[in-house]
């Protein structure tokens, strides 16, 4: 079976940095597309960051983008989310997501698998 594993998430002050992970099994990792999304208290989910299959495509929220980057080591099935400069609006659980196209999706419909998630809280 397809599982996606997160790790990582914790408490942490503003302007700190979090790393996260999401290690993948049961499918071809190389294969899919890599997406983070969160989702905070009494909020929709929304699309944090992307990685395409070959981790040479990435996108980003607009309120993460130069302060979040995503990679991926395909050698070892995970996916990373560096979280710098962190801000209490970025409290949440994380989310990764594995989705098998060639482009990288940013909206969760298009994504086939997901992980349980990690909390990420950041105080002020």
């Amino acid at each position: 079976q397809v599982q996606l594993v997160e790790s990582g998430g914790g408490l942490v002050q503003a302007g700190g940095s979090l790393r996260l992970s999401c290690a993948a099994s049961g499918l071809t990792f190389s294969n899919y597309a890599m997406g983070w999304f969160r989702q905070a208290p009494g909020k929709e989910r929304e699309f944090v960051a992307a990685i395409r299959r070959g981790g040479d495509r990435t996108a980003y929220a607009n309120s993460v983008k130069g302060r979040f980057t995503v990679s991926r080591d395909n050698t070892k099935n995970t996916v990373f989310l560096q979280m710098n400069s962190l801000k209490p609006e970025d409290t949440a659980v994380y989310n990764c997501a594995a989705d098998r196209t060639l482009v990288v999706p940013t909206t969760s419909g298009e994504y086939d698998f997901w992980g349980q998630g990690t909390q990420v809280t950041v105080s002020s």
